[in-house]
């Protein structure tokens, strides 16, 4: 199980649009309704679950770093 923040692949993303499972899922309507993956598929729902509760988004760090040094533009040109 990875811990920590991801990093995002492009051939993965592309992998997983373009698949035979998502167009048979999607086209022909196999798909199960939301919150039933311990039904479908219990091992990956498990996985899913503590990976979802363990990492952190790979845009997390980005925007908490541009977030602060707007702040300190902020009070360096606007403290009186």
């Amino acid at each position: 199980m990875k811990f920590g923040y991801r990093k995002p692949s492009l051939t993965k993303r592309i992998a997983a649009r373009t698949s035979v499972k998502r167009y048979i899922r999607h086209s022909l309507g196999f798909k199960a309704p939301r919150g039933w993956g311990w039904i479908t598929n219990p091992k990956r729902a498990a996985y899913n679950r503590v990976y979802n509760q363990t990492s952190k988004g790979c845009l997390l760090v980005l925007f908490g770093l541009s977030g602060l040094s707007f702040l300190i533009i902020l009070f360096i040109f606007f403290n009186p």
